[in-house]
Formats: C-alpha cells, sequence, structure tokens
C-alpha cells in the first residue's frame, strides 16, 4: 500500500481473508509457513495469532492512508474449527476490533450482517444430545470505525456533493439498522464462481450501502484486499473514487470484466433506488397523505428537506485502458456537474426515471487503474 499518500483516503471498505477459515489458509501460509505447522500440529490459538499479525500490517497501513475522521468498515466473520479433535470459536471481529483501538480509532456501532442459511443440518457437534451441540454461526460482523473526531464539511462544494450524496428517509431506516436482514448473498452474475470462491466477495449491495452512508460523491474509497473487485464497483456506481489493492493478479481479468460491466450495473441500482423511493411514496401517501417536501431533480416527493438536493448519476459511457502492470479505466457520467476523478489501484495490484426526471447531461470524466 506504500503507492496510496499519507491521509488521501476518505473511507475504507473491506473484507481481508477470514483466519482460521480453511479456505484462506494458503493466502496466511504462503506468507508465513510457521502457520502452517502450527495447523498441523493442531495449535489454533498460534495459528489464529499469526495470521492477524499478517493482517494488522494491512490495518496499520490503513491508519497511514485514511483522512482524519474518516471511516473503516470490516466486513469480517468469526471462525468455528476443529483441530486435533477440540472444537472452538475464533473471534476475527474482537480481535481486529482491539487492532484498530490500539492505533486510536473510535468504535462505532457495528453491523451484524445476517446470513441465514435453510440446510436441514444447521446444528454442529453432537445432534440433539447436550453437551456436545453447538449454535450454527449465520452472520458476519460489519465494524465501522472512525479515525479521529467526526469529520466536518466547511467547503462549499464539499456541502454541495454531500446533498447531492443523501439518501431518502425509508432507506435511512433500514441502513442504519444494526441487523441487515435483507442482503442474501452475492449477487455478480459476471463474476464466475471460482473466483467469487477464492476471493470471498461479499454482495455489490453491501460495499454499496456502506459506501452510500459514510462517504460523499467524489470521496476516494479504498479496498485493501480488492478481490473481484466489488468495492470499486460499487464505488463507480454511486460516483466515488475508488482504489483497490489485491496480491491475487489472477483476480485482476476478473475485476476488470465486472468493472466494464459497471454501465449496466450503476443504470441497474439506480432505477432500482428510484423505484423502490417511488413505491414507498405511493403506500405512504395513500396511508399518510401527501408528503411536503419535492426532490429538485426528479420531481417526486420526499420526507425531508434534506432529500431535495439527492440526484443519482449514472455512468454513460466507459473505456478501457491496458497497461503494463494492470488497466486503467475510463467513465463519463450522466447528471448535475462533478468533475473528480475515480481511480482504482491494484498492487503486487442509464437513464434515470422519475416523476419530472431531467435528462442525462455527460460532464464527468473518472478513471480506474488497477496496477499489479
Amino acid at each position: 500500500m506504500d503507492k496510496v499518500p499519507d491521509t488521501s483516503v476518505d473511507l475504507i471498505v473491506t473484507s481481508p481473508p477470514y483466519p482460521m477459515v480453511a479456505m484462506w489458509d494458503d493466502i496466511f501460509v504462503s506468507q508465513d509457513d510457521r502457520i502452517g505447522d502450527r495447523l498441523a500440529r493442531g495449535e489454533g490459538r498460534a495459528a489464529f495469532d499469526l495470521m492477524h499479525q499478517l493482517l494488522d500490517t494491512a490495518w496499520e497501513e490503513c491508519s497511514r492512508v485514511l483522512k482524519p475522521g474518516g471511516i473503516a468498515c470490516i466486513n469480517i466473520g468469526d471462525a468455528t474449527r476443529t483441530l486435533d479433535g477440540d472444537f472452538q470459536l475464533y473471534s476475527n471481529h474482537s480481535r481486529i476490533l482491539g487492532r484498530f483501538l490500539e492505533q486510536g480509532f473510535a468504535a462505532l456501532p457495528d453491523i451484524l450482517w445476517r446470513k441465514q442459511t435453510n440446510a436441514p443440518n444447521k446444528f454442529m457437534g453432537s445432534g440433539m444430545l447436550p453437551v456436545g451441540a453447538y449454535v450454527t454461526y449465520e452472520h458476519e460482523y460489519i465494524l465501522v470505525l472512525r479515525k479521529g473526531r467526526r469529520r466536518k464539511f466547511d467547503h462549499a462544494a464539499e456541502k454541495v456533493r454531500r446533498r447531492e450524496s443523501a439518501f431518502f428517509w425509508e432507506e435511512r431506516n433500514v441502513w442504519f439498522s444494526d441487523m441487515w436482514f435483507d442482503i442474501k448473498g452475492v449477487d455478480q452474475r459476471l463474476v464466475d464462481t471460482a473466483a467469487r470462491e477464492r476471493s470471498g466477495a461479499f454482495p455489490l449491495e453491501l460495499a454499496y450501502r456502506l459506501i452510500c452512508m459514510f462517504s460523499i460523491k467524489g470521496d476516494v474509497v479504498l479496498d485493501p484486499f480488492a478481490g473481484t473487485g466489488t468495492t470499486l464497483v460499487a464505488s463507480l456506481a454511486s460516483g466515488r473514487n475508488s482504489l483497490g489493492i489485491e496480491i491475487d493478479d489472477t483476480l485482476l481479468p476478473v475485476a476488470r470484466t465486472f468493472m466494464e460491466a459497471a454501465p449496466h450495473i450503476a443504470g441497474e441500482y439506480n432505477q432500482r433506488r428510484l423505484t423502490r423511493h417511488q413505491d414507498w411514496v405511493r403506500t405512504r401517501t395513500a396511508e399518510h397523505g401527501p408528503l411536503k417536501y419535492a426532490n429538485r431533480h426528479y420531481g417526486f416527493p420526499v420526507m425531508t428537506a434534506q432529500e431535495q438536493d439527492l440526484l443519482l448519476d449514472d455512468i454513460t459511457g466507459i473505456g478501457v485502458v491496458p497497461e503494463t502492470d494492470g488497466v486503467t479505466v475510463r467513465a463519463q457520467y450522466g447528471g448535475e456537474a462533478r468533475s473528480e476523478e475515480i481511480s482504482a489501484i491494484k498492487d503486487n495490484a442509464h437513464r434515470l426515471v422519475g416523476v419530472g426526471a431531467k435528462p442525462p447531461v455527460i460532464k464527468q470524466n473518472t478513471q480506474v487503474r488497477l496496477q499489479l
């Protein structure tokens, strides 16, 4: 991450390899062969500690590149594993939380992402007999951590971008709940199954939502474990800048294909948000009467004055420039004025609809750069 300047990132959204989950053993062992030895000996706690020491170096770099007031969102699951006949829980989320607190971060309320399974044999252990049966984990954590004090928006341009970046009132009520039930799993039709399994990709909706919650248009979003590029595509779809870092270079073509599809993905997500809002307005109006405010760009009703400037910019064109150490993806947006650049680095790397909607106007050039 040494190519990322100090205090240059506004938001981190990532999901690292999960220590003590077998599918990621090779990634950790390839960086420290002591881990393989500890696992072979059944020394789970020692292996767990060594794995997290590797992740600590990434968290230290995250602290360096994050701006004061910046937010880090870490999606992490705890692990359950049996070694040498001994079944244990390995609490990844608490270990990572502790490391960020040691670096001076403030812990904000976290989110439990509930990942239900319908498997008939959900229980683990001795089945119907106590005391050797164990609870099945169906949730992961999204840690939300802030570097320093709360971010301030002092400049007029920032305030404009912040108002354009607003979310709908009804979205806030779902997004800012401490438990998410509505995101069911990975829906990345453009990413092949093998790549998803190798990277452990989280759903695009999860990254998109976090980016909308904790950043504004034009911000820089970093994913230090970029994988198949989910955070990068979500950043493109939401009009943010993005930096992605990934050590597995075999995932580069997968991420490139995913980002090349960003116009379709952005259009689909923006259309979905607008449609959901208009459906909600119809229901709310029928039950409680007309809303007081209207959005200036679309003309449809909104619940609060803060939603009047909300604007979803869509990608209207995209181009790919191959490079010796990666690829640059350049995009154009439709919407109201903005001139920021979107970029993504990989290291060792639509149409808007709605009542009264304005026609799209192309005015932003952006780029996504993947570097090996």
